[in-house]
Protein backbone atom coordinates (compact mmCIF):
# COMPACT_ATOMS: atom_id res chain seq x y z
CA UNK A 1 0.00 0.00 0.00
CA UNK A 2 1.88 3.28 -1.22
CA UNK A 3 1.60 6.32 0.73
CA UNK A 4 -0.52 7.98 -1.27
CA UNK A 5 -2.96 5.89 -0.95
CA UNK A 6 -6.52 6.92 -0.08
CA UNK A 7 -6.82 5.09 2.85
CA UNK A 8 -3.30 5.10 3.93
CA UNK A 9 -3.10 6.16 7.84
CA UNK A 10 -1.56 9.31 6.92
CA UNK A 11 -4.08 10.13 4.46
CA UNK A 12 -6.29 8.96 7.09
CA UNK A 13 -4.61 11.60 9.85
CA UNK A 14 -4.81 14.87 7.49
CA UNK A 15 -8.61 14.10 6.74
CA UNK A 16 -9.02 14.09 10.65
CA UNK A 17 -6.51 17.23 11.27
CA UNK A 18 -8.55 19.23 8.46
CA UNK A 19 -12.32 18.53 10.14
CA UNK A 20 -13.33 21.52 12.24
CA UNK A 21 -12.06 24.46 12.70
CA UNK A 22 -8.08 26.21 12.61
CA UNK A 23 -6.92 29.39 13.30
CA UNK A 24 -8.15 32.13 11.27
CA UNK A 25 -4.58 33.29 10.78
CA UNK A 26 -3.68 30.42 8.83
CA UNK A 27 -6.50 30.83 6.19
CA UNK A 28 -6.63 32.26 2.14
CA UNK A 29 -9.96 34.08 1.62
CA UNK A 30 -8.96 34.14 -2.12
CA UNK A 31 -7.46 30.44 -2.11
CA UNK A 32 -10.13 29.49 0.32
CA UNK A 33 -7.62 27.11 2.08
CA UNK A 34 -7.20 26.38 5.75
CA UNK A 35 -3.52 25.27 6.76
CA UNK A 36 -2.61 23.31 10.11
CA UNK A 37 0.20 25.04 11.01
CA UNK A 38 2.33 28.47 9.98
CA UNK A 39 4.40 25.81 7.91
CA UNK A 40 1.96 25.27 5.65
CA UNK A 41 0.39 28.55 5.49
CA UNK A 42 4.01 29.49 3.93
CA UNK A 43 4.06 26.91 1.64
CA UNK A 44 1.58 27.66 0.34
CA UNK A 45 1.82 31.68 -0.06
CA UNK A 46 4.86 30.74 -2.18
CA UNK A 47 2.48 28.39 -4.69
CA UNK A 48 2.39 29.52 -7.98
CA UNK A 49 -1.85 29.13 -7.77
CA UNK A 50 -1.98 31.59 -4.63
CA UNK A 51 0.49 33.92 -7.11
CA UNK A 52 -2.20 33.48 -9.52
CA UNK A 53 -4.75 34.31 -7.28
CA UNK A 54 -3.46 37.19 -5.87
CA UNK A 55 -2.65 38.84 -9.56
CA UNK A 56 -6.08 38.23 -10.57
CA UNK A 57 -7.16 40.33 -7.27
CA UNK A 58 -4.59 42.98 -7.81
CA UNK A 59 -6.27 43.91 -10.91
CA UNK A 60 -9.76 45.21 -9.53
CA UNK A 61 -9.16 44.98 -5.46
CA UNK A 62 -12.65 46.69 -4.65
CA UNK A 63 -14.45 44.66 -6.60
CA UNK A 64 -13.36 40.96 -4.34
CA UNK A 65 -13.67 43.13 -1.58
CA UNK A 66 -17.23 44.11 -2.37
CA UNK A 67 -18.32 40.67 -3.20
CA UNK A 68 -16.82 39.21 0.04
CA UNK A 69 -18.43 41.78 2.11
CA UNK A 70 -21.94 41.50 0.65
CA UNK A 71 -21.75 37.35 1.03
CA UNK A 72 -20.41 38.17 4.61
CA UNK A 73 -23.37 40.37 5.52
CA UNK A 74 -25.93 38.19 3.72
CA UNK A 75 -24.76 34.94 5.65
CA UNK A 76 -24.69 37.43 8.97
CA UNK A 77 -28.02 38.45 8.71
CA UNK A 78 -29.52 35.06 7.41
CA UNK A 79 -28.24 33.23 10.83
CA UNK A 80 -29.79 36.22 12.84
CA UNK A 81 -33.17 36.36 10.96
CA UNK A 82 -34.10 32.26 11.17
CA UNK A 83 -31.64 31.84 14.33
CA UNK A 84 -32.94 34.71 16.27
CA UNK A 85 -35.65 36.39 14.73
CA UNK A 86 -36.64 40.05 16.61
CA UNK A 87 -34.86 39.09 19.50
CA UNK A 88 -32.29 41.39 21.47
CA UNK A 89 -29.41 39.30 21.21
CA UNK A 90 -25.81 40.13 22.05
CA UNK A 91 -23.68 40.42 18.54
CA UNK A 92 -21.01 38.12 19.78
CA UNK A 93 -23.77 35.36 20.16
CA UNK A 94 -24.24 35.36 16.35
CA UNK A 95 -20.61 35.59 15.58
CA UNK A 96 -19.75 33.10 17.51
CA UNK A 97 -22.37 30.82 16.11
CA UNK A 98 -21.94 32.36 12.54
CA UNK A 99 -17.73 31.85 12.12
CA UNK A 100 -18.90 28.18 13.60
CA UNK A 101 -19.35 26.83 9.95
CA UNK A 102 -15.87 26.02 8.17
CA UNK A 103 -16.72 27.43 5.50
CA UNK A 104 -17.37 30.66 6.47
CA UNK A 105 -16.75 34.56 4.81
CA UNK A 106 -13.68 35.63 7.72
CA UNK A 107 -14.46 39.04 8.34
CA UNK A 108 -10.96 39.99 7.26
CA UNK A 109 -11.72 39.52 3.82
CA UNK A 110 -14.26 42.11 4.04
CA UNK A 111 -14.65 46.07 4.57
CA UNK A 112 -15.35 46.03 8.20
CA UNK A 113 -12.20 45.68 10.34
CA UNK A 114 -14.22 44.52 13.70
CA UNK A 115 -17.13 42.86 15.03
CA UNK A 116 -18.15 46.63 16.53
CA UNK A 117 -17.53 48.08 12.94
CA UNK A 118 -19.94 46.21 11.31
CA UNK A 119 -22.55 46.78 14.39
CA UNK A 120 -22.21 49.60 13.86
CA UNK A 121 -22.61 49.77 10.27
CA UNK A 122 -25.99 47.55 10.89
CA UNK A 123 -26.97 50.32 12.94
CA UNK A 124 -26.22 53.20 10.03
CA UNK A 125 -28.27 51.01 7.48
CA UNK A 126 -31.53 50.16 8.74
CA UNK A 127 -30.68 46.60 8.97
CA UNK A 128 -31.07 46.26 12.93
CA UNK A 129 -31.39 48.07 15.72
CA UNK A 130 -28.21 48.81 17.57
CA UNK A 131 -27.76 49.57 21.23
CA UNK A 132 -24.28 50.21 23.52
CA UNK A 133 -24.67 48.45 26.92
CA UNK A 134 -21.80 48.01 29.72
CA UNK A 135 -21.78 44.14 28.34
CA UNK A 136 -21.28 45.70 24.82
CA UNK A 137 -23.14 45.93 21.55
CA UNK A 138 -26.56 44.52 21.59
CA UNK A 139 -28.59 44.02 17.89
CA UNK A 140 -32.07 42.96 17.02
CA UNK A 141 -33.21 42.28 13.55
CA UNK A 142 -36.06 44.77 12.16
CA UNK A 143 -38.18 42.30 9.54
CA UNK A 144 -38.77 44.09 6.28
CA UNK A 145 -40.43 41.12 4.25
CA UNK A 146 -43.81 41.50 2.75
CA UNK A 147 -45.40 38.44 3.87
CA UNK A 148 -44.59 39.66 7.20
CA UNK A 149 -45.74 42.87 7.14
CA UNK A 150 -48.83 42.10 5.46
CA UNK A 151 -49.62 39.92 8.43
CA UNK A 152 -49.10 42.61 10.67
CA UNK A 153 -51.31 44.77 9.29
CA UNK A 154 -54.05 42.36 8.70
CA UNK A 155 -53.37 41.74 12.71
CA UNK A 156 -53.84 45.06 13.44
CA UNK A 157 -57.17 45.30 11.34
CA UNK A 158 -58.74 42.54 13.01
CA UNK A 159 -57.76 44.19 16.44
CA UNK A 160 -59.34 47.11 15.46
CA UNK A 161 -62.30 45.05 14.02
CA UNK A 162 -62.92 43.56 17.41
CA UNK A 163 -62.68 46.75 19.52
CA UNK A 164 -65.41 48.70 17.27
CA UNK A 165 -67.57 45.86 18.18
CA UNK A 166 -66.72 45.99 21.43
CA UNK A 167 -67.35 49.51 21.18
CA UNK A 168 -70.76 48.67 19.69
CA UNK A 169 -71.85 46.60 22.20
CA UNK A 170 -71.09 49.10 24.98
CA UNK A 171 -73.11 51.81 23.49
CA UNK A 172 -75.95 49.02 22.47
CA UNK A 173 -75.39 48.60 26.66
CA UNK A 174 -75.72 51.98 27.98
CA UNK A 175 -78.75 52.77 25.54
CA UNK A 176 -80.81 50.01 27.09
CA UNK A 177 -79.95 51.33 30.50
CA UNK A 178 -80.62 54.77 29.71
CA UNK A 179 -84.06 53.24 28.80
CA UNK A 180 -84.25 51.71 31.82
CA UNK A 181 -83.98 54.32 33.62
CA UNK A 182 -85.80 57.01 31.30
CA UNK A 183 -89.19 54.20 32.46
CA UNK A 184 -88.47 54.20 36.20
CA UNK A 185 -88.62 58.74 35.85
CA UNK A 186 -91.52 59.07 34.69
CA UNK A 187 -93.38 56.68 37.44
CA UNK A 188 -91.77 59.43 40.14
CA UNK A 189 -95.04 59.76 43.02
CA UNK A 190 -96.49 63.89 42.95
CA UNK A 191 -95.91 65.55 46.20
CA UNK A 192 -98.91 67.61 47.43
CA UNK A 193 -99.34 70.07 50.36
CA UNK A 194 -100.55 69.04 53.40
CA UNK A 195 -104.15 70.48 54.38
CA UNK A 196 -106.66 69.54 56.81
CA UNK A 197 -110.57 70.84 57.39
CA UNK A 198 -110.49 72.54 60.48
CA UNK A 199 -108.51 74.35 62.69
CA UNK A 200 -108.93 72.08 65.77
CA UNK A 201 -107.14 69.26 63.85
CA UNK A 202 -103.67 68.79 65.11
CA UNK A 203 -101.35 67.03 62.84
CA UNK A 204 -99.28 63.71 64.15
CA UNK A 205 -96.33 62.53 62.55
CA UNK A 206 -95.70 59.05 63.14
CA UNK A 207 -91.50 58.59 63.86
CA UNK A 208 -91.42 54.86 64.13
CA UNK A 209 -88.61 53.26 62.37
CA UNK A 210 -87.29 55.96 61.21
CA UNK A 211 -89.93 57.21 58.90
CA UNK A 212 -90.72 61.00 58.69
CA UNK A 213 -94.30 60.40 57.03
CA UNK A 214 -96.60 63.19 57.79
CA UNK A 215 -100.74 62.25 58.77
CA UNK A 216 -103.33 64.08 59.98
CA UNK A 217 -106.20 62.78 62.74
CA UNK A 218 -109.16 62.65 61.57
CA UNK A 219 -110.71 62.10 64.83
CA UNK A 220 -113.52 65.08 66.07
CA UNK A 221 -112.65 64.97 70.10
CA UNK A 222 -109.31 66.13 71.26
CA UNK A 223 -108.74 64.12 74.13
CA UNK A 224 -108.70 60.97 71.91
CA UNK A 225 -106.22 63.30 69.54
CA UNK A 226 -104.09 64.08 72.96
CA UNK A 227 -103.69 60.20 73.82
CA UNK A 228 -102.88 59.55 70.43
CA UNK A 229 -99.74 61.55 70.25
CA UNK A 230 -99.05 60.89 74.06
CA UNK A 231 -99.28 57.51 73.73
CA UNK A 232 -96.99 57.30 70.05
CA UNK A 233 -99.86 55.40 68.60
CA UNK A 234 -100.19 55.26 64.53
CA UNK A 235 -102.76 57.94 63.27
CA UNK A 236 -104.60 57.59 59.50
CA UNK A 237 -101.96 59.24 57.18
CA UNK A 238 -103.95 61.74 54.50
CA UNK A 239 -104.92 60.72 51.65
CA UNK A 240 -102.49 62.31 48.45
CA UNK A 241 -103.92 62.40 45.14
CA UNK A 242 -102.46 59.90 42.95
CA UNK A 243 -101.79 61.02 39.15
CA UNK A 244 -103.76 59.29 36.59
CA UNK A 245 -101.98 56.60 34.66
CA UNK A 246 -100.72 58.55 31.18
CA UNK A 247 -102.18 56.32 28.04
CA UNK A 248 -99.82 58.00 25.87
CA UNK A 249 -96.71 56.49 27.73
CA UNK A 250 -98.42 53.21 27.68
CA UNK A 251 -98.50 53.16 24.29
CA UNK A 252 -95.05 54.38 23.47
CA UNK A 253 -94.12 51.22 25.73
CA UNK A 254 -96.33 48.80 23.59
CA UNK A 255 -94.77 50.74 20.50
CA UNK A 256 -90.93 50.28 21.85
CA UNK A 257 -89.00 46.71 20.51
CA UNK A 258 -88.25 44.37 22.93
CA UNK A 259 -84.63 43.39 23.51
CA UNK A 260 -84.66 39.87 21.15
CA UNK A 261 -85.55 42.00 18.50
CA UNK A 262 -83.08 45.18 19.19
CA UNK A 263 -80.42 42.85 19.91
CA UNK A 264 -81.10 40.73 16.33
CA UNK A 265 -80.83 44.30 14.80
CA UNK A 266 -77.68 44.69 16.06
CA UNK A 267 -76.63 41.29 15.09
CA UNK A 268 -77.77 42.13 11.57
CA UNK A 269 -75.85 45.45 11.22
CA UNK A 270 -73.06 44.15 12.50
CA UNK A 271 -73.06 41.58 9.73
CA UNK A 272 -73.13 43.96 7.61
CA UNK A 273 -70.31 45.55 8.42
CA UNK A 274 -68.20 43.05 8.06
CA UNK A 275 -66.89 43.47 4.76
CA UNK A 276 -63.38 43.08 2.94
CA UNK A 277 -61.78 44.23 0.33
CA UNK A 278 -60.96 40.99 -1.50
CA UNK A 279 -64.11 39.31 -3.09
CA UNK A 280 -62.97 36.42 -5.40
CA UNK A 281 -64.70 32.87 -4.99
CA UNK A 282 -63.91 29.55 -7.08
CA UNK A 283 -66.82 28.59 -9.81
CA UNK A 284 -68.53 31.82 -9.73
CA UNK A 285 -69.17 33.87 -13.31
CA UNK A 286 -67.25 36.78 -14.06
CA UNK A 287 -66.65 39.46 -17.08
CA UNK A 288 -62.92 40.66 -17.89
CA UNK A 289 -62.94 44.32 -18.08
CA UNK A 290 -59.12 45.14 -18.50
CA UNK A 291 -58.05 45.92 -22.47
CA UNK A 292 -54.30 45.05 -21.88
CA UNK A 293 -55.20 41.55 -23.01
CA UNK A 294 -56.45 42.65 -26.46
CA UNK A 295 -59.86 42.49 -27.80
CA UNK A 296 -60.14 38.97 -27.92
CA UNK A 297 -60.77 39.02 -23.93
CA UNK A 298 -62.42 42.27 -23.22
CA UNK A 299 -65.98 41.70 -22.04
CA UNK A 300 -65.67 38.05 -21.70
CA UNK A 301 -66.61 35.98 -19.49
CA UNK A 302 -65.31 33.89 -17.75
CA UNK A 303 -65.31 31.04 -14.80
CA UNK A 304 -63.13 31.15 -11.53
CA UNK A 305 -61.06 27.98 -11.52
CA UNK A 306 -58.76 28.55 -8.69
CA UNK A 307 -58.42 31.67 -5.90
CA UNK A 308 -54.61 32.45 -5.21
CA UNK A 309 -53.27 34.78 -1.94
CA UNK A 310 -56.99 36.35 -1.95
CA UNK A 311 -56.88 38.63 -4.99
CA UNK A 312 -55.58 36.62 -7.55
CA UNK A 313 -57.46 34.31 -10.14
CA UNK A 314 -56.80 31.87 -12.40
CA UNK A 315 -59.96 31.90 -14.83
CA UNK A 316 -61.02 29.97 -18.07
CA UNK A 317 -62.31 32.05 -20.71
CA UNK A 318 -66.12 30.39 -21.48
CA UNK A 319 -66.32 31.26 -25.03
CA UNK A 320 -62.54 29.99 -26.09
CA UNK A 321 -61.34 27.66 -22.95
CA UNK A 322 -57.96 29.67 -22.76
CA UNK A 323 -56.93 30.01 -18.67
CA UNK A 324 -55.19 33.21 -17.85
CA UNK A 325 -54.37 34.64 -14.44
CA UNK A 326 -55.57 37.96 -13.39
CA UNK A 327 -55.85 40.07 -10.66
CA UNK A 328 -59.22 40.94 -9.29
CA UNK A 329 -59.37 44.62 -10.37
CA UNK A 330 -59.49 43.33 -13.58
CA UNK A 331 -62.82 41.44 -13.23
CA UNK A 332 -66.09 41.99 -12.20
CA UNK A 333 -68.90 39.82 -10.82
CA UNK A 334 -71.94 38.74 -13.23
CA UNK A 335 -75.56 39.44 -12.51
CA UNK A 336 -77.87 36.21 -14.01
CA UNK A 337 -81.36 36.42 -14.83
CA UNK A 338 -83.71 36.64 -11.73
CA UNK A 339 -85.02 32.99 -10.75
CA UNK A 340 -80.87 31.97 -11.28
CA UNK A 341 -78.94 30.93 -7.94
CA UNK A 342 -75.95 33.48 -7.33
CA UNK A 343 -73.09 33.11 -4.08
CA UNK A 344 -73.13 36.05 -1.81
CA UNK A 345 -69.15 36.96 -2.04
CA UNK A 346 -69.17 39.87 0.46
CA UNK A 347 -71.03 40.99 3.56
CA UNK A 348 -72.62 38.93 6.56
CA UNK A 349 -74.11 36.26 4.53
CA UNK A 350 -70.48 35.67 2.63
CA UNK A 351 -69.87 32.01 1.19
CA UNK A 352 -74.08 31.61 1.31
CA UNK A 353 -75.71 30.39 -1.67
CA UNK A 354 -79.30 32.05 -3.01
CA UNK A 355 -81.94 32.55 -6.02
CA UNK A 356 -82.03 36.10 -7.07
CA UNK A 357 -85.43 37.23 -6.71
CA UNK A 358 -85.74 40.65 -8.05
CA UNK A 359 -83.01 43.78 -9.28
CA UNK A 360 -83.30 47.33 -8.45
CA UNK A 361 -81.77 48.79 -11.40
CA UNK A 362 -81.93 52.63 -10.35
CA UNK A 363 -79.84 51.17 -6.52
CA UNK A 364 -77.83 49.17 -8.18
CA UNK A 365 -78.71 46.29 -5.57
CA UNK A 366 -80.80 42.88 -5.99
CA UNK A 367 -83.50 41.48 -3.84
CA UNK A 368 -82.18 37.38 -2.80
CA UNK A 369 -83.46 34.24 -1.03
CA UNK A 370 -80.66 32.81 0.93
CA UNK A 371 -80.92 28.72 0.52
CA UNK A 372 -77.92 27.69 2.41
CA UNK A 373 -76.33 27.53 6.07
CA UNK A 374 -77.94 28.49 8.86
CA UNK A 375 -79.75 31.63 7.96
CA UNK A 376 -81.44 29.42 4.79
CA UNK A 377 -84.84 30.35 3.99
CA UNK A 378 -83.88 34.86 4.82
CA UNK A 379 -84.64 37.14 2.56
CA UNK A 380 -82.00 40.08 1.97
CA UNK A 381 -83.26 43.31 -0.09
CA UNK A 382 -80.44 45.84 -1.24
CA UNK A 383 -77.87 43.27 -1.70
CA UNK A 384 -75.10 46.02 -3.71
CA UNK A 385 -74.03 43.80 -7.75
CA UNK A 386 -70.55 44.03 -6.63
CA UNK A 387 -71.47 41.82 -3.77
CA UNK A 388 -73.10 38.90 -5.56
CA UNK A 389 -72.25 36.86 -8.83
CA UNK A 390 -73.46 34.13 -10.87
CA UNK A 391 -72.89 30.24 -10.08
CA UNK A 392 -71.09 28.07 -13.16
Amino acid sequence: MGKTDFLSPKAIANRIKSKGLQKLRWYCQMCQKQCRDENGFKCHCMSESHQRQLLLASENPQQFMDYFSEEFRNDFLELLRRRFGTKRVHNNIVYNEYISHREHIHMNATQWETLTDFTKWLGREGYCKVDETPKGWYIQYIDRDPETIRRQLEQEKKKKQDLDDEEKTAKFIEEQVRRGLEGKEQEEPVYTELSRESEEEKVVFNLNKGASTSAATNSKTGPLGLNALKGGGIAPTVKRKETPPNPGLSKEKKKKKTALEEIIEFEEEKKKSTRTDYWLQPEIVVKIVTKKLGEKYHKKKAVVKEVIDKYTAVVKVIDSGDKLKLDQTHLETVIPAPGKKVLVLNGGYRGNEAILESINEKAFSATILIETGALKGRKVEGLPYEDISKLA
